[in-house]
């Protein structure tokens, strides 16, 4: 049996999630959208995710939730471009190539919401992941979070120009089907 739960980023988690960055497989992480030549150092990376630990959430520029697989941190979803109290875009993490397709996200990213949309006071949140990563699209779909649009465009500061899909999900329906019960430990079993 597996317990899969979520809690904000804390100091010790930022050298993991610093070796996910610096340390994935190039073919991977250009897979997801990412441009190589933009990935931070580690001691850049460790300094921009440090000080979300000390930022009021009105004042974040990013927010990250970790994920847990029986207590032991597995990945992470974080949102930035934080319009505080109306909109941010969401982006899901396992860091673990063996925990992927196995339906984890799914249950993490409904386990994070609450925390994005309460603590930032959102309306709605977005991702855009690559459109032919089917992975985070279909725990998008599974999640509720509609398709609104495929376009090409830069999702992020560390990618390059690349067709997305633009999913969304608004306050009310994040109310309606998932916000209560979501902060509950979800049980998988083996």
């Amino acid at each position: 049996m597996n317990i899969l739960t979520v809690r904000e980023i804390q100091q010790s988690d930022i050298p993991k999630i610093t070796y996910y960055w610096v340390n994935s497989k190039p073919d991977f992480l250009v897979h997801m959208g990412v441009d190589l030549s933009k990935i931070p150092t580690p001691e850049s990376l460790s300094s921009i995710l440090a000080e979300q630990l000390v930022q009021d959430y009105d004042k974040k520029g990013a927010y990250c939730m970790i994920w847990l697989l029986n207590d032991e941190p597995i990945g992470h979803s974080n949102v930035n471009k934080i319009n505080f109290g109306k909109d941010a875009s969401m982006h899901l993490h396992l860091w673990d190539a063996n925990f992927r397709d196995r339906g984890y996200g799914v249950d993490f990213v409904k386990m994070s919401l609450p925390y994005f949309f309460d603590n930032l006071q959102l309306e709605n949140i977005y991702s855009e992941p690559h459109a032919q990563n089917l992975s985070p699209n279909k725990t998008l779909e599974k999640v509720g979070f509609t398709l609104v649009d495929t376009y090409i465009t830069m999702p992020g500061w560390i990618n390059y120009d690349q067709p997305v899909n633009r999913w969304e999900m608004s306050r009310e329906v994040f109310e309606r089907t998932i916000k209560y019960g979501a902060l509950q430990k979800t049980v998988i079993d083996a």
